[in-house]
């Protein structure tokens, strides 16, 4: 029982420990690796090596740079079930019993199996190349994606296909030679020839293309799969451009502020690319630096718009002394670029500031000047040419009331100039009267009339006359109270003798009235003519009329502006 079970125990230990040895091994790769950091040595990541099951497979271990390896031998070593630390002085017995053959710096598996898998190393002194080994069978993960490499042709054009060149032996190793490819295409049992003068869609498909070496009197084959892709003959492409701004610009900028400059370009390759340099250096896209750049891509029916943004944080002198490229990298044979140029802006000129503002006002100044000199003349000849009428109704029914005062001077109007005033206003300025003469109903008390007059009238005009046609002077006092009452205009003709009215001579309602409303001086027989300054006064202080005047003005009142 005891000899049984110890029998049992062997054969697992047999069958259980080569397995548990490569486990132990690949567990200490990585401690192995920091061993060899710490004395010196190189320890890279392992490069990754696919092969399909029962083809021919070769590692190569570069030379390492910067060792002396002296007189120290390359070494082998695999971390898998088939242990192996091997040099070139192996025998060629040893090498066709493991299914390998070592030459140089080169390990060629002539027959991959899943014994093969896992991790490589050769060494040689203190510098060492690790590879990982993985034998792919029609049910690995990867098969499909690590053994089928795609190609792109276009209808009417030539199409070689090449045979990947993929961990392929040297040339140059003994008992090795090659011998040649042949092409086949998937459904199709004889072989293909590789290069198309003119490719067609018919062609598309999957083909296989199988490398043969000789090795000590057999065949071993390194196959790889192409797919063929046929696509319609490619459009013209268009020439890439960059469309602002505009070769050998200015840009003026502010010392110590912030600054951005746009490079825009159209381009229709992905591939294509716009940057900025600085003299011959490149800008970063590094957002932290003083001067950076950053980009966005805009994908519009195949046109692609790309802005490439110049970003200074804060101009300085040492910038505006620099050249700046943009520059267009395109997969086409025409590139493009443009350079700018950074100037500092102009200093504003407070002189011309000045004589602006200094000009501005003595415009303002003369307009006030002229206005106030000739503002009678303005007012009326508005009135006249652009027809300044009043067009809303007041609710009055006569423009002006003629109220005539008497004067203690032959200076007054006579009745024959109040007649010829009265016309006047009528008939030539087209103003409506209220005359006590004429439109106050008799029988009806004066007060009563005259007080209806001013509620109907628009102005009231004071007239001195010699002798007193009208009211009275009785009533001066109700018409100064009815004038303050319901604010109306008044307007007080006086004759040259003003001392009458500093020397109070006059009825104290006739002062008042004289001080409140607008004062016309009559001067006789000068201020007779229509065109002399009494007239001009009084028409000025006098309200637009409501009808329009039954003779044209226009020719006199342009005549009377030509003449200032």
């Amino acid at each position: 029982m005891t000899e049984e079970i110890f029998n049992s125990a062997e054969l697992h230990v047999e069958t259980v420990w080569p397995e548990v040895i490569m486990k132990v091994k690949v567990l200490l790769l990585p401690l192995f690796c920091l061993l060899t950091l710490l004395t010196g040595a190189e320890c890279a990541a392992p490069k990754e090596i696919y092969v399909k099951e029962g083809e021919m497979v070769a590692l190569y271990c570069p030379s390492c740079r910067g060792y002396d390896h002296g007189d120290a031998k390359l070494i082998w070593t695999s971390y898998t079930t088939q242990d192996m630390d091997l040099t070139n002085n192996v025998s060629s017995a040893e090498q066709r019993q493991l299914g390998i053959v070592v030459h140089g710096r080169s390990l060629v598996i002539l027959s991959a199996s899943v014994n093969y898998q896992g991790n490589y190393s050769c060494s040689q002194g203190s510098a060492s190349t690790w590879f990982r080994l993985t034998v792919l069978t029609p049910q690995s993960r990867e098969y499909e994606k690590m053994t089928q490499y795609p190609t792109t042709c276009y209808t009417q054009e030539t199409c070689t296909l090449h045979c990947p060149d993929v961990n392929r032996p040297a040339p140059n190793i003994p008992n090795i030679t090659s011998n040649g490819i042949i092409w086949h295409k998937e459904g199709e049992s004889l072989p293909k020839d590789s290069y198309f003068s003119s490719v067609e869609e018919s062609d598309h498909g999957v083909y296989t293309c199988t490398r043969s070496y000789l090795c000590y009197g057999q065949i071993y084959n390194m196959t790889f799969t192409v797919v063929l892709d046929v696509q319609p003959k490619e459009k013209p492409v268009k020439d890439a451009a960059i469309t602002e701004p505009q070769n050998n610009h200015v840009f003026h900028v502010d010392l110590g502020s912030p600054k951005v400059i746009d490079c825009k370009a159209v381009m229709y390759l992905k591939f294509d690319k716009v940057f900025w340099l600085i003299g011959k250096s490149f800008v970063e896209t590094d957002n932290s630096l003083p001067v950076f750049y950053n980009f966005t891509r805009e994908n519009n029916d195949g046109e692609l718009k790309m802005t490439a943004s110049l970003v200074f944080k804060k101009v300085s002198e040492e910038d505006l002394s620099k050249n700046y490229t943009c520059k267009l990298q395109s997969a086409s044979e025409l590139s493009g670029f443009v350079t700018i140029n950074l100037a500092q802006k102009p200093r504003p000129s407070y002189l011309s500031l000045a004589l602006g503002v200094v000009g501005i006002v003595l415009v303002m100044v003369l307009t006030v000047v002229i206005y106030v000199r000739f503002k009678i003349n303005i007012t009326l000849f508005l009135r006249d040419t652009i027809g300044c009428h009043s067009s809303t109704s007041d609710g009055k029914s006569y423009d002006a009331f003629l109220v005539c005062y008497k004067s203690n001077t032959d200076a007054g109007l006579h009745e024959d100039d109040r007649k010829e005033l009265e016309n006047v206003l009528e008939e030539r300025f087209g103003y409506s009267l209220c005359l006590y003469d004429r439109d106050v109903l008799p029988g009806k008390a004066v007060a009563e009339a005259v007080l209806d007059c001013i509620e109907q009238s628009r102005t009231v005009v004071l007239v001195p006359t010699s002798p007193d046609p009208g009211p009275g002077s009785g009533l001066l006092s109700a018409i100064h109270e009815a004038l303050v009452e319901r604010q109306t205009r008044l307007v007080f003709i006086k004759t040259e003798t003003t001392d009458v009215l500093r020397s109070g001579s006059l009825p104290e309602a006739l002062q008042l009235l004289g001080e409140a409303g607008n004062c016309v001086t009559w001067k006789g027989i000068s201020s007779m003519p229509p065109s002399s300054s009494f007239w001009k006064q009084l028409r000025y202080y006098l309200p637009s009329p409501q009808r329009a005047p039954k003779v044209r003005l226009l020719p006199q009142t342009i005549q009377d502006v030509m003449s200032l």
